[in-house]
């Protein structure tokens, strides 16, 4: 029995980019929805119950931002940025807002479609089983016991590592501001301590990476916040 294609919905109101991506992901076994506004791209994705959806921020008709916002309303699936590199703050904005990932224009049609697997993968592994156990690398996860092993070894964490760690576990693959972050570990009230973030991850990092120098998963996304990876580093 043949696996069903995942559907793509791109909101994008350049045709050149969604022609690009049209062939691009089309050719990899993709069906592919487009819209070129951001209202006609609501009603696409509440009609068409796609897979995943690729969002540009600068609509003519309604703010990507106000898009994300809208969706995450009704609908978890995965929402991939995408953004001009000097949208940072309205890239930061989407995040907070509830998109999962974000590529930077211009971009290769090889970390996009990186990024589109990871998400697809992540949100099948979450919908499978319970996530009583969590992967990545050599590092296990065991949420229901509240234990981290490295290879065989047990790996002490305080409980503030542990928060931050299984924080990133609940939205692997997932970009997660600072805000974001310090809301969930710390409390709205430390929404712009951004320092604890950097001192915590830096604990996180020489306690589970190989090298915390060059980190496999515990990833930095520049004036953004962390990714934990699901497949290793990817560069922007």
């Amino acid at each position: 029995m043949t696996e069903p294609r995942a559907v793509i919905l791109c909101i994008e109101d350049d045709p050149q980019i969604r022609r690009f991506l049209r062939a691009g992901l089309g050719s990899q076994g993709f069906d592919f929805l487009e819209a070129s506004t951001g209202r006609e791209g609501m009603a696409e994705a509440a009609s068409r119950n796609p897979d995943l959806i690729i969002l540009d921020l600068g609509l003519p008709d309604v703010d990507g931002v106000e898009v994300v916002r809208s969706l995450r309303e009704w609908t978890t699936l995965p929402i991939l940025v995408l953004s001009a590199r000097s949208m940072e703050a309205e890239k930061i904005a989407a995040l907070d807002a509830g998109a999962d990932d974000y590529l930077t224009k211009p971009f290769g049609m090889g970390e996009l479609l990186a990024r589109i697997r990871v998400a697809l993968r992540h949100t099948s592994e979450r919908t499978a089983q319970g996530e009583s156990e969590f992967r990545v690398a050599n590092v296990r996860i065991d949420l229901a016991r509240r234990m981290v092993f490295v290879g065989e070894k047990a790996v002490h964490l305080t409980p503030l590592e542990y928060r931050l760690l299984a924080v990133l576990v609940k939205h692997a693959g997932k970009v997660l501001t600072h805000r974001q972050l310090l809301k969930e570990v710390w409390g709205p009230h430390h929404v712009e301590d951004s320092h604890y973030l950097r001192i915590y991850m830096a604990q996180l990092r020489h306690k589970l990476e190989a090298d915390p120098t060059v980190p496999r998963f515990l990833l930095t996304e520049v004036g953004v916040g962390y990714r934990l990876a699901l497949d290793g580093p990817t560069a922007h």
